[in-house]
């Protein structure tokens, strides 16, 4: 079995397990291309169904072809899709593009806050009605409890202190002195009731894993990442007014892997172009211990 093979058999083993371990599960896609592999791991895992919602954390400063990509791919594909958003941080303002705080800050509203009430329920949650083609408000509030998401631990440093599965406070805060050992893929799947969970079947997986399996499987992604004329790619995607591209001719799958082989960006992290990254010293353990995806 090749290498490729070996981390696809691992994830949809996590997804199954996670899927035959817990209730009230949903996935969350942030458009990048990790989190649409895993999306396509779990057709697999699940013969080409997905058997619980999608959730996207809309801050409403990501770049539109993201958004439109995300709706494109919901109807095409017959996705159960759900987003949320901080409305009541967005009507006042209180975002860094609109000059009124850090873009920390803005993380923590728009990202951290938007993902802790569209999980419990209590923020307004939108379902995409696929017969009308466009999104409601969804009147099922019902938790959320385990969230399924598409984090690597060579992405970033606090990223490769995760486990598996990975529970959560109340308040979804991440205690990382107080993760469960995970020995010889031995996973902790038995938590007291209510712990909120997070699964992260990719942990695994390299930058260069991901294109390959991209090429292998066809996967659709964002055109954002290759170059488009301007000598000029996104390697990691975000908030259009905190993300940058990097410098790079690629133009399709193929090319971006030539280049990730050849060692061009060896030395440079891979969230380069994420501001907020910066701001926090450098990672994103502060925003992830409280909640950050």
């Amino acid at each position: 079995m090749d290498h490729l093979s070996e981390l696809e058999n691992k994830s949809i083993f996590i997804l199954r397990e996670a899927y035959s371990q817990f209730k009230n599960l949903v996935m969350l896609w942030s458009i990048g291309k990790d989190s649409t592999v895993l999306l396509w791991l779990t057709r697999k895992a699940f013969f080409g169904h997905i058997p619980f919602p999608l959730v996207h954390i809309d801050t409403n400063h990501k770049i539109p072809e993201m958004i439109e990509f995300r709706d494109k791919l919901t109807l095409e594909l017959g996705i159960n899709m759900v987003y949320g958003e901080n409305s009541e941080a967005l009507l006042k303002k209180e975002t860094f593009p609109d000059g009124n705080i850090s873009r920390i800050d803005c993380c923590k509203k728009l990202k951290t806050e938007a993902l802790k009430n569209t999980l419990s329920g209590k923020g307004i949650r939108y379902r995409m009605n696929h017969q009308s083609k466009k999104y409601e408000i969804d009147n099922d509030n019902e938790p959320f409890t385990g969230i399924i998401l598409g984090i690597r631990s060579d992405e970033e440093g606090s990223r490769s202190k995760e486990r598996y599965f990975s529970p959560r406070d109340k308040e979804n805060d991440w205690h990382i002195e107080n993760q469960p050992p995970e020995f010889w893929n031995q996973f902790k799947t038995d938590f007291k009731p209510g712990t909120h969970l997070r699964i992260h079947p990719l942990l695994d997986w390299t930058e260069l894993d991901i294109w390959r399996y991209i090429e292998r499987e066809s996967i659709p992604v964002v055109s954002l990442y290759f170059d488009n004329g301007f000598g000029k790619r996104y390697r990691s995607l975000g908030c259009a007014p905190c993300t940058k591209p990097v410098d790079s001719d690629a133009k399709n799958v193929g090319d971006i892997i030539l280049e990730l082989e050849s060692g061009k960006f060896s030395k440079i992290a891979e969230r380069s172009g994420r501001d907020q990254d910066k701001e926090d010293g450098g990672g994103l353990e502060t925003l992830r211990r409280e909640g950050y995806m």
